[in-house]
């Protein structure tokens, strides 16, 4: 995977922009989930950064989603309009994260519910996208871009998945089952889909939109 420098700057092409608006997510999710950053921000702050984060998922998801004509196969079709269903419910919870004085039962139905959905549409999503690489599963190719991008987004997932599980709000003590492995579980989710996105960005050789 060597680098180049149109890969950083192509915004003429809608790979770069799905690519770019994946990084700013993710690295708003990352930081959110940054101890310190809370602590300097305080948590309200760092809510409306998961929210702004999400938004940022939203519109890449939807500009891929778009992106996948009737060229592309089934699998990246469905993959793409899953993982776009995931971020709208990210979109929902962190939200609705962002009201203060949730009951414990409230926190769950209007906050962890929808996460929960939505961490399974991603890992639904990139299993999806994983699976559609030529030899996914029983092989070791970190110099095989597609296949780098499909298996740091699942790994991902599944990181989001273990954040969602944590992060229930267990109602006889109102505070979260493990607000630690939450946010580490955020915070290692939301780089691999940082590395994802920075290498989805696109070479100056990358068939594709280069006109659009």
């Amino acid at each position: 995977m060597t680098g180049s420098p149109m890969r950083w700057w192509s915004p003429w092409r809608t790979l770069w922009w799905i690519a770019a608006l994946f990084v700013v997510g993710s690295a708003c999710f990352a930081l959110g989930a940054l101890p310190v950053y809370v602590d300097r921000v305080g948590s309200q702050a760092a809510g409306v950064t998961f929210f702004v984060g999400s938004l940022f998922f939203t519109s890449a998801a939807a500009l891929q989603a778009l992106d996948s004509g009737p060229s592309s196969d089934r699998a990246t079709r469905a993959a793409g309009l899953v993982q776009l269903a995931g971020t709208l419910f990210f979109n929902v919870s962190t939200f609705a994260a962002l009201r203060q004085g949730l009951t414990a039962p409230q926190a769950d139905r209007l906050v962890w519910t929808p996460d929960v959905w939505g961490s399974v549409a991603f890992l639904v999503a990139s299993a999806l996208a994983f699976a559609d690489v030529p030899r996914p599963w029983l092989t070791w190719r970190p110099r095989d871009r597609p296949w780098t991008i499909a298996a740091a987004n699942m790994v991902g997932s599944i990181a989001f998945g273990v954040s969602a599980v944590a992060s229930r709000v267990v109602l006889s003590t109102d505070t979260l089952r493990d607000a630690e492995r939450a946010n580490l579980g955020t915070f290692v989710g939301a780089l691999c889909f940082l590395v994802g996105g920075v290498l989805l960005l696109p070479g100056p050789h990358d068939a594709g939109d280069v006109d659009r």
